[in-house]
């Protein structure tokens, strides 16, 4: 063995804690590829092989040599804790900077200037914040000894986790030095995704591809009609799965519901999604880590971020939108125990859910040409920007990454500024990874009806030339799991997603750049806090759309094709429910009606019969239908669409001046709550006491 193969080996059984512990095969070459010969290297490899060992050893070694720390770039804050707290047990010295930490920068810099750190771990995010990227990054790139891309599938928008901060990655490639090495690896690549991260590291790049198959997992799929049915099918046989796990959904109201049916049917259980608060998530983690939980009902917010070795089970309720993206969640089960089960139970819902999330990295050619418009030399902040462009917050961040990466913005103090270059909009590159979005979902419903191996399938979706049957699953070896539902477990299921009542929160400060819109109260433009004597008090829906139990029922109902008529009896049943347990401060003393343009009737049957069900007054209908929601539109542009609906007309007004007691406002759908909000408002001024909306859903 070489010098270096024999150092290699002495850091790793260090590393492990083993002295009999040895190299993977590919792992010592992609080190010496590092180490010796200073090249740029893709490792391709699943879950589990050890990648982090590549880097963790590689660092070890070029540190010895008097190079400098590594800079390794890694996805989610939740991912680099556990490097950080892995690369401490190889008694590699490691320090993480990210939005979690940003106050800490000083002291890393000051462990950085006096040579303590080996490792430094930053988010893509950071690449882009002008501070760091103007400050501090140049200097710190003329030290390092190694560059380690993690999760590198994210450079690439053909991946299924594309991120355009991650594309900042490339222009910090092309300007490192001659001979630093680059290590680039992920576990979700096919050729396609390969070829472009290949593209982007440089020349003379060494590629390394093991076998993706995961020889611990046995995989099913088992198709349920209903929601009901799989979640009683869960509730009835989570405890027949191995050790502890995670239970996939592709809503946050999907993990909510389920994580609370669970629970209430005595399943240690807790959800984890993008709401769930910073410091909640560790320590649900560790309580998952500590087997203190089942399980996990958890969204992608738990995704490449985790680690439990022994993590016993993965199920999906719902399917992901490609064989690829699945690929990489069930790889969080099985990384070193002998086995684990993993079962997907699709809905029928998932496609509508893909489809909203297909190409929502890409940008769109009017929208980029608007925010282009708006740009120039001085920088324009986030929320000013939002209010002259109409499109949200989120996906406004996100097209402003994608122009930042084509070079034609640029992040700087103070907001954001054009470049000056020109930029076109690449209509064949989106169409056609709109095209492959779409050729993945079909992959993915292949999978689902699979007549043959479920692993080897998913290799082949990643391009794994080893592909082969795998013997365990439930197409090579027949079905491993239960397959029918118990009546006890259906109707226990049925009944908490029988429940209903959502609160809704109301609206407590106008948005920025209302006033720019020409939004005018009393002459002068809205801004600021709304003046609790003209705002809503918290409202009620019966159930969000995207809800497992009455979102179903209300998805149908309100659907834009579906036939506008009076309420029914078992809609109005649930109305009275939500109502009944709704814990407000004053019962309601009457009723207005906020009109729909597109079902006055049902808006007007369910105001009606409630009035005369609960013995409220009926006040009659507000004037100017509310328009239909503008989906994409940000908040200020909402407000200007909704600010001349829900307006008091001299028949109401009169009405009201004699009513005393809360008003219910009455309509049929939920979204921004500026329609509520406005028509709140007019209530208000024209003397109701308070004013409590209700609707039939909300989308969120």
């Amino acid at each position: 063995m070489t010098t270096t193969e024999l150092d290699a080996l002495d850091v790793l059984r260090r590393l492990t804690g083993r002295d009999d512990a040895g190299f993977h095969p590919g792992q010592l070459e992609a080190i010496t590829a590092l180490v010796d010969d200073r090249r740029r290297a893709l490792v391709v490899q699943r879950t589990g092989w050890g990648k982090s060992a590549v880097y963790f050893v590689a660092t070890s070694l070029l540190r010895a040599r008097g190079c400098g720390p590594t800079l390794l770039v890694s996805p989610l804050i939740a991912l680099m804790r556990d490097q950080v707290a892995a690369a401490e047990r190889a008694g590699v010295r490691a320090a993480s900077i990210s939005s979690a930490n940003a106050t800490e920068w000083d002291e890393v810099a000051a462990r950085l200037a006096a040579d303590e750190i080996d490792v430094l771990l930053v988010s893509p995010e950071r690449l882009t914040n002008p501070r760091f990227r103007d400050e501090q990054l140049p200097g710190l790139v003329s030290r390092i000894g190694l560059l380690v891309v993690d999760e590198a599938h994210c450079i690439s928008d053909w991946g299924h986790d594309f991120r355009p901060d991650y594309r900042r990655i490339a222009t910090l490639v092309s300007e490192l030095p001659d001979g630093l090495p680059v290590l680039a690896t992920t576990a979700t690549a096919n050729e396609r995704v390969v070829t472009d991260v290949v593209e982007q590291l440089g020349a003379d790049v060494l590629t390394l591809r093991g076998s993706l198959a995961r020889a611990s997992l046995r995989l099913g799929c088992l198709r349920l009609h209903t929601s009901r049915e799989r979640l009683a099918w869960l509730s009835e046989h989570l405890d027949d799965l191995p050790g502890s796990g995670i239970v996939y959904a592709l809503t946050v109201s999907t993990a909510e519901d389920t994580a609370r049916l669970l629970a209430e049917a005595g399943h240690a259980v807790r959800a984890y999604t993008g709401r769930t608060d910073p410091d909640e998530r560790i320590e649900l983690e560790d309580r998952l880590r500590r087997n203190d939980l089942k399980a996990l009902v958890a969204t992608s917010a738990l995704g490449m971020g985790f680690d439990k070795p022994d993590l016993g089970f993965v199920l999906h309720l719902g399917a992901p939108s490609s064989p690829v993206a699945y690929y990489q969640q069930v790889g969080r089960a099985g990384r070193a125990t002998a086995n684990a089960d993993v079962l997907l139970l699709p809905g029928h819902e998932d496609q509508d859910i893909w489809h909203h999330f297909a190409t929502a990295s890409m940008p769109n050619r009017d929208k980029a040409a608007a925010v282009l418009g708006q740009l120039g030399p001085e920088p324009l902040s986030l929320p000013a920007l939002e209010a002259r462009v109409d499109i949200r917050r989120t996906p406004l961040e996100l097209m402003l990454k994608v122009l930042d990466v084509d070079g034609a913005v640029r992040r700087v103090k103070g907001g954001w500024v054009s470049t000056g270059l020109p930029w076109d909009y690449d209509e064949e590159r989106y169409s056609r990874i709109a095209a492959a979005r779409e050729s993945e979902q079909q992959a993915m419903l292949d999978y689902e009806s699979a007549d043959r191996c479920r692993m080897e399938l998913l290799q082949a979706a990643l391009d794994d030339e080893s592909a082969a049957p795998c013997g365990r699953c439930d197409v090579c070896a027949g079905p491993w799991y239960p397959t029918t539902v118990g009546e006890d477990s259906t109707r226990a299921a049925s009944a908490t997603l029988d429940r209903v009542g959502v609160p809704i929160e109301p609206r407590l400060r106008w948005p920025t750049g209302a006033g720019r819109l020409g939004i005018e109260l009393d002459g002068k433009d809205v801004s600021g806090v709304i003046g609790p004597d003209l705002r809503t008090e918290p409202g009620r829906v019966v159930a969000r759309l995207t809800d497992l139990g009455w979102g179903s029922r209300l998805r149908d109902l309100l659907a834009p094709g579906a036939e506008d008529g009076p309420v029914d009896d078992a809609v109005l049943g649930a109305c009275a429910r939500a109502l009944r347990d709704w814990p407000w401060d004053e019962r309601p003393t009457g009723v207005v009606a906020l009109p729909s343009a597109r079902r006055p009737v049902l808006v007007d049957s369910v105001a009606r019969r409630l009035a005369a069900l609960g013995r409220l007054a009926d006040l009659g209908d507000l004037d100017r239908p509310a328009p239909e929601a503008q989906t994409g539109a940000n908040s200020a542009f909402r407000l200007a669409a909704v600010w001349g609906c829900g307006v008091v007309g001299p028949q109401l007004a009169a009405t009201l001046e004699g009513h005393r007691g809360p008003v219910l406002l009455v309509s049929d759908l939920v979204d921004s709550r500026w329609t509520q909000t406005v028509a709140g408002l007019h209530l208000r001024r024209a003397g109701a006491d308070a004013v409590l909306p209700f609707a039939l859903a909300s989308v969120a």
